[in-house]
């Protein structure tokens, strides 16, 4: 059986233990689109470890996932809470710029207690982004627009339950690969 015969879910999981961009976009480009619609509620996220100088980043600091209330009201940004819980941070505080550029220092500055501290600035209740329609690598499906920073999130469907996405960051040749699990 050849890697495009697998099912999506089989070749996700082989993809999320690390593998190339090249490796994860034949995926992503596999898979169908996404509505806006079945975007909506509370998404646990995990990386696609590709080699991008995010790769990392988002684990360490505790990222929990996304959360889509409506077409007007995503929350790009949610990490896990001590002692349980979730909240939301404003993309706009952090310094993509800094953490893209591979300078090797974010990796040893970003941890789940710096995010905590700087959650008392950061934190919010808003929704700083928005789901819209988007034609991403020749295909319409649902995508995140942050509203602050040069960043659309992209999706595609591996089922109706888990959301292969990838993050385009101006200025980066490739995106950044993670998963959305919705929870049930």
């Amino acid at each position: 059986m050849t890697a495009q015969e697998k099912p999506f879910a089989t070749r996700l999981a082989e993809l999320e233990r690390g593998t190339t961009s090249a490796a994860a976009l034949s995926l992503y480009d596999a898979l169908p689109p996404v509505a806006v619609e079945q975007m909506f509620g509370r998404w646990r996220g995990s990386e696609i470890p590709t080699g991008h100088p995010l790769d990392g980043l988002l684990s360490k600091a505790g990222w929990y996932g996304k959360r889509f209330d409506g077409p007007d009201g995503a929350h790009p940004l949610l990490f896990s809470r001590r002692g349980g819980g979730v909240f939301a941070i404003d993309p706009a505080w952090i310094p993509m710029s800094l953490l893209t550029r591979g300078l090797g220092f974010s990796h040893r500055i970003v941890s789940p207690n710096l995010l905590r501290a700087a959650a008392l600035i950061a934190g919010t209740t808003q929704p700083k982004a928005r789901l819209r329609m988007t034609v991403f690598r020749g295909v319409v499906s649902a995508a995140m627009i942050y509203d602050a920073l040069p960043i659309i999130d992209a999706f595609r469907a591996v089922d109706e339950d888990t959301i292969a996405g990838a993050m385009d960051l101006r200025g980066h040749e490739a995106p950044f690969m993670f998963v959305l699990r919705r929870e049930l």
